[in-house]
């Protein structure tokens, strides 16, 4: 059976300015995510899910299906912030889930093993490559895997970024994460914010960049794990349920592990509207070295 590819696309880009995930960043104005697909087809996938918001669908569709029509199939998820479902209530919600109910969307329309990325984040051929074997050849329903990038990897040289940083256990699987909020390169150095202090990390330490393998069997036990977040929060309550939430839980209790993947690859995304540029440059130099065409669908 082959590996599906969950795209998390129903993001608001509210740092970015606008709807990055449809932005063009390739020659012939190809988004990021359509690397993604080009480099999951070529790696093994069989089917692509995006994930996606009712307010842009009829404008993302006639984005992305005239350019992947007979490449791959495709289906769609819609994430809402509607969760009466759930027999809770929250109307003046505005802001998405988060990741963790973005994968939730997913479960009606996928039934294989399934590798979930960010829409607006390269990762590279390689780890697709990667991702592809685990999930074909390791996947179980109670082992999954991260791709972890090199944090040096994964900054902007135009503001701060967050990021999971990995712990890991006596197996070298996943024990959690620590959140680390503002990190940025100063002086040659990786430092983060915390409590007023300049802290310093490592080049090398992993981090998660949204780049998971599952299969189904996690839709129930996120499901569960997302009711109990609904249930603990305040009417107004802006948070978010994360993909770390629930692949914490598995582990604390048990029930999952998590194996950890490093890449060496050079990941590069748009967290800011200054990030453009770069990216195109980068693009444009993997194309000169023909990993990718000049035009991507031809």
């Amino acid at each position: 059976m082959k590996p599906t590819l969950l795209i998390m696309a129903a993001g608001m880009g509210s740092r970015y300015g606008g709807l990055k995930q449809m932005d063009g960043f390739g020659p012939n104005g190809e988004t990021i995510m359509e690397y993604s697909i080009f480099d999951a087809v070529r790696s093994g996938f069989g089917k692509v899910v995006f994930v996606i918001r009712e307010d842009f669908s009829n404008e993302f569709k006639a984005f992305i299906e005239p350019k992947i029509q007979g490449k791959i199939e495709f289906d769609y998820a819609y994430q809402s912030m509607n969760v009466s479902q759930y027999g809770f209530d929250f109307p003046d919600r505005k802001k998405p889930w988060g990741t963790a109910h973005a994968i939730l969307a997913g479960k009606e329309v996928v039934h294989e093993p399934f590798c979930v990325i960010n829409a607006d984040d390269f990762y590279g051929k390689e780890t697709f490559e990667v991702m592809a074997e685990f999930l074909i050849r390791e996947a179980r329903p109670d082992f999954f895997n991260l791709v972890g990038f090199r944090l040096g990897k994964t900054l902007s040289e135009f503001g701060y970024v967050s990021r999971g940083i990995c712990e890991f256990d006596s197996h070298n699987n996943i024990a959690g994460f620590k959140e680390r909020t503002k990190i940025y390169s100063q002086d040659g150095n990786i430092v983060f914010e915390e409590n007023e202090q300049k802290l310093s990390l490592a080049e090398n330490t992993l981090v998660s960049m949204n780049f998971w393998g599952f299969t189904p069997d996690v839709f129930d036990y996120i499901e569960q794990q997302f009711k109990l977040f609904l249930s603990q929060l305040e009417p107004d309550s802006k948070a978010e349920f994360f993909i770390a939430l629930f692949v914490e839980s598995l582990i604390q209790k048990h029930k999952a592990t998590f194996k950890v993947i490093p890449t060496e690859s050079e990941w590069f995304g748009v967290t800011y509207v200054e990030d453009k540029p770069w990216v195109q440059q980068q693009i444009n130099q993997l194309i000169d070295r023909q990993v990718y065409p000049k035009s991507l669908w031809e």
